[in-house]
């Protein structure tokens, strides 16, 4: 796959057959809308292309609005979209600017000077341009001019989508691991750089590696202890732990934080990059009287994840 992320020196696309979308997550039901792209650049000896969003429009258009909750990063999208086989993914600089050009100027010196499109692929309740003024009506009225093709994602599947993005962003929060990872048509993963701690985990016989995210908008899955498998700098084998979400409420704690502890794993590995795929959710967050029980409860967690790994 070929990234572009400047429009201006864009490639000359062959039958470029295009859709656009956040695709957040690239979970099941975008991976639909991927497939019906692929078929419809082989049916025609096209290139497949994905224009996509940085940053997320609504953190343009909607500055002081509830931050955005992001299921994946810009690379870890790039990353996902990438293993799906597409020719191009072009990564378009979501302005104000932007955001103001009228719809036919965007379909105009956008979609049609930039990708000279054979297809459109678009959801039947797609807008574009300066208060979503342009849609599937114009797009319809304008492709005998331009040249080009319209398929329209119907309303069910559209439907489908946005409801599987809202409840796989539920199911997190809410710690059903189970479903998100269901929708989602793999394990929902979080990926950062170790950093130090405070060394408490290693004083209980616990060492943990303290996980700091790359984009504040990543979304936190629900406090509580999970069963976890771990890549370190990307490596194909997954090593396996157990992770704790949350404040640590037994030392009154106040900050967030993600803390792995790696089964029969003692290397020092600060700085380095780790990715933790959540398997299982085991329990929520507790406070304990004391540091035996703390102890204790986490000799129950570390066994309960070995048994969810080990299945």
């Amino acid at each position: 796959m070929r990234i572009h992320r400047d429009l201006t020196h864009l490639p000359a696309l062959r039958r470029a057959v295009i859709t656009i979308g956040t695709f957040d997550g690239v979970h099941s039901g975008h991976r639909y809308i991927i497939q019906q792209l692929q078929e419809t650049a082989a049916a025609c000896d096209g290139e497949s292309v994905i224009i996509t969003f940085d940053p997320h429009p609504r953190e343009v258009l909607q500055p002081g609005g509830a931050p955005v909750k992001l299921l994946t990063t810009l690379e870890e999208k790039t990353e996902l979209l990438a293993k799906q086989g597409i020719d191009h993914l072009v990564i378009v600089p979501f302005t104000r600017e932007f955001s103001e050009l009228s719809a036919r100027a965007y379909l105009e010196d956008f979609l049609i000077e930039k990708f000279n499109p054979h297809t459109i692929i678009i959801g039947y309740d797609h807008r574009f341009g300066h208060n979503r003024e342009g849609g599937l009506e114009l797009l319809e009225a304008e492709q005998n001019r331009y040249g080009f093709q319209l398929v329209e994602i119907p309303q069910q599947i559209v439907h489908d989508l946005a409801v599987s993005s809202t409840k796989i962003r539920k199911s997190l929060q809410d710690g059903n691991i189970q479903l998100a990872n269901e929708l989602l048509g793999y394990h929902y993963f979080l990926e950062g750089t170790v950093i130090h701690g405070d060394k408490m985990g290693r004083q209980l016989g616990y060492p943990t590696a303290n996980i700091e995210l790359p984009d504040p908008r990543k979304l936190i899955p629900a406090q509580g202890i999970y069963a976890i498998k771990v890549y370190l700098d990307k490596q194909p084998s997954p090593l396996k732990g157990v992770m704790s979400i949350g404040t640590r409420p037994t030392f009154n704690g106040i900050d967030l934080r993600l803390e792995a502890h790696i089964f029969d794993f003692s290397q020092e590995i600060y700085d380095r990059l780790l990715r933790v795929e959540i398997i299982s959710y085991i329990r929520a967050n507790l406070k304990f009287d004391n540091i035996q029980d703390l102890i204790a409860q986490m000799d129950k967690d570390s066994l309960a994840a070995k048994n969810v790994l080990m299945s």
